[in-house]
């Protein structure tokens, strides 16, 4: 339900003119929107002038709103100002302390710190982020989400400072002591107006998963294992990254000795099989040609791993002669139980730190300046997970998770988070199985 507080002229590049709605007959529309059916939570957004600000914050008292999110809409994208300077003392001093989370854009974050009389603070680095967010929170909101936008940073999580370093976004959430840096890839675009609008509305929820306090020192540990910097620098032992590419094809095929299976006939195979049982869990075709496209992928994988092997000396009967890793039987043998005995969500949790994990493990190898790549010996693995087909797999899996995610109860979400974690760990296991010095 909407109640309109102002009408805007504006197109996909800004706002050009905008008419505020009469105070008598935005209180019509609050009450109706209220007395109906009720109101659990409340998304403002631009409110244009300090009269509308007051109403809107007598509102919110008068009917007890018990959460109140605030996008401060003050400075657009653009960089248009939306809100006179003369109506920020009122959102100080009304709205600011019934928030519960606050969103605004590094610039509308600045003004804020500036109209309450603290320095500015300008932003060099995620810390800068995160000093401006405590201090804007410190005004009185629950929680404060900064959104980043505004300072794009480079591969090291430095301010860029052309179009070409710009690779990365962080907007930082603080409250409750707690910082959540949740990290996108920069897109360059030009139809960006309505972004912080969107953004302020809602969340993805793996960027949410991986900034999770049970969650993010996990993923850290999985992402920069010393088996992981190891292969970075170079000084992975030979024997160790032979030994890993054994166990990493028998996870995905293994033998071809199973017999009649649910879903692929004679074939053992483990995370094929997996991502296959997702599809025959599926409801609806676009989920089923998901799982499809992913296994498709891991066809691909195979072939060039037995081609990368072979660089190495790795023959197909040494790889079938090599018994599996009790870390890859546990692992495997995990993944398939959750598909059998759990729902397709569920199934695709715990295939997700494999397919989001080794994006992730070769995405910050290939942005990490101290990366070798002259003379590396495992370059050639690094570029085949940041390359366009395992991006496009990487995207895809991360898709389903989003558009299924949202339909969750809060206890089935602890759920899923509880059998990433699991799987994480199991990956942790699999970097372990052999020395990394």
């Amino acid at each position: 339900m909407t109640a309109t507080t102002a009408l805007t002229a504006q197109d996909t590049t800004g706002v050009h003119d905008i008419h505020h709605v009469p105070q008598e007959f935005l209180v019509k529309q609050i009450d109706a929107c209220v007395g109906d059916i009720g109101v659990d939570v409340v998304k403002t957004g631009m409110l244009a002038s300090p009269t509308t600000i007051g109403t809107v914050v007598e509102a919110l008292k008068r009917h007890k709103i018990p959460r109140v999110v605030v996008d401060p809409v003050m400075i657009a994208t653009s960089g248009a100002e939306l809100l006179p300077r003369e109506a920020v003392a009122e959102l100080l001093d009304g709205l600011l302390r019934l928030t519960t989370v606050l969103t605004p854009n590094i610039p509308e974050a600045k003004l804020i710190l500036e109209d309450s009389g603290y320095k500015s603070i300008e932003v060099k680095s995620v810390r800068d982020l995160d000093e401006m967010a405590r201090s804007v929170q410190a005004l009185g909101p629950e929680w404060v989400l900064v959104k980043g936008g505004h300072a794009p940073f480079k591969a090291d999580f430095t301010v860029a400072e052309t179009e070409e370093e710009k690779a990365i976004v962080v907007d930082v959430l603080y409250g409750q002591g707690e910082f959540l840096h949740i990290q996108s890839p920069y897109q360059s675009s030009t139809n960006t107006h309505g972004t912080g609008c969107s953004l302020a509305c809602g969340g993805r929820f793996i960027e949410y998963m991986l900034a999770r306090t049970d969650v993010k020192d996990v993923w850290k540990t999985f992402v920069y294992h010393p088996f992981v910097m190891a292969m970075g620098d170079g000084t992975l032992p030979m024997d160790s990254f032979k030994k890993y590419l054994i166990q990493d094809y028998l996870y995905l095929v293994c033998l071809w000795s199973f017999g009649q299976d649910l879903l692929l006939t004679y074939s053992k195979v483990h995370f094929a099989r997996a991502n296959a049982l997702a599809s025959y869990k599926a409801k609806n075709i676009a989920d089923i040609a998901a799982g499809a496209t992913i296994v498709s992928h891991i066809t691909r994988e195979m072939s060039l791993h037995i081609d990368y092997c072979k660089d190495f000396g790795i023959t197909v009967p040494e790889i079938e002669a090599t018994e599996e890793h009790q870390a890859c039987t546990a692992y495997t043998r995990y993944v398939l139980d959750v598909g059998m005995s759990e729902d397709w969500i569920a199934l695709q949790m715990a295939l997700a730190p494999c397919l989001l994990g080794y994006g992730a493990v070769a995405k910050q190898l290939h942005g990490d300046a101290k990366t070798k790549r002259d003379d590396n010996t495992y370059w050639k693995w690094i570029e085949n997970y940041v390359a366009d087909d395992y991006v496009g797999a990487v995207k895809t899996g991360s898709e389903l998770i989003e558009r299924h995610a949202v339909l969750q109860s809060p206890s089935s979400i602890e759920r899923l988070v509880k059998i990433f974690i699991h799987g994480t760990k199991m990956e942790i296991g699999f970097w372990e199985m052999f020395p990394s010095r």
